[in-house]
C-alpha cells in the first residue's frame, strides 16, 4: 500500500569536500590530551542480589578427591534438617576446583552466594545465617590443597574479609564451629584466615 503526500521526497546528491586555496593541508590529525581513565578493580565475585549481613567466613573441604558445584549440588539435594525438611542444594557460597571436577583453582560461586541466602554448611545456625560457606575440592586429612587452591582461596577470603568488614578471627575452619575435622589437618587456616 502506497502512501501518497503532498510533498515529494527530497533528494540528496553526495558532495565532495574542496580544499580552500591558500588552508594548510594537515597530514595527522591533531592530538589531544587525555587524563588516564581511572579503573578501579572490581569484586568478581559481588552477588545479584542485596548483599546479607556478613560476620565469618568458614573454610571446608569436600573430603573426596573430585567434586563440583554440581556433583556437591546433587548429594546436598538429597540431605535433610533436623525438622527432615530437604536441603535446597548445595550448602556452600563458593566451591573451589582441585583439577578433579572442576579446574584446579577455580572459583565458582552457587546460587546461593548470588541469591545471598543463609548457607547450609555449618552445622550451626549462627554460621549458616551470617557465615560465608567456602568449600574446596579435596581431602586435607591426606594432603594439603593444590598450590592454586591455595591462591584461590587467599584470594577470595581476602576480597569477602575487605568488601564485607570480616576480621581474620572470624575466617574460621568448620572444626571452629562444629566438632569435626573439615577442613582438615593439612589445610593451613591461620595463613589463609589472615590473608589481605
Amino acid at each position: 500500500m502506497a502512501i501518497n503526500s503532498p510533498t515529494p521526497a527530497p533528494q540528496y546528491s553526495p558532495q565532495v569536500a574542496k580544499p580552500v586555496p591558500g588552508a594548510p593541508l594537515f597530514t595527522t590529525p591533531p592530538t589531544i590530551a587525555v587524563e588516564p581513565l581511572a579503573i578501579e578493580p572490581q569484586n568478581p565475585w559481588k552477588p545479584e542480589a542485596e548483599v546479607r549481613d556478613w560476620e565469618y567466613i568458614v573454610i571446608h573441604h569436600t573430603a573426596s578427591t573430585t567434586g563440583s558445584v554440581e556433583s556437591i549440588h546433587e548429594l546436598h539435594s538429597k540431605k535433610k534438617d533436623k525438622s527432615g525438611n530437604t536441603w535446597l542444594g548445595i550448602g556452600y557460597h563458593f566451591v573451589i576446583g582441585n583439577g578433579n571436577g572442576m579446574p584446579d583453582g577455580s572459583i565458582e560461586s552457587t546460587f546461593r552466594w548470588r541469591e545471598q541466602m543463609h548457607g547450609a554448611h555449618a552445622g550451626d545456625n549462627k554460621y549458616n545465617q551470617h557465615g560465608i560457606g567456602i568449600c574446596l575440592v579435596g581431602n586435607f586429612e591426606n594432603e594439603p590443597p593444590s598450590d592454586a587452591q591455595l591462591a584461590a582461596v587467599k584470594k577470595l577470603v581476602g576480597v569477602l574479609k575487605a568488601e564485607y568488614n570480616i576480621s581474620s578471627d572470624h575466617v574460621q575452619g568448620h572444626r571452629d564451629v562444629k566438632a569435626t575435622a573439615c577442613p582438615g589437618k593439612y589445610f593451613p587456616m591461620s595463613e589463609v584466615a589472615s590473608s589481605i
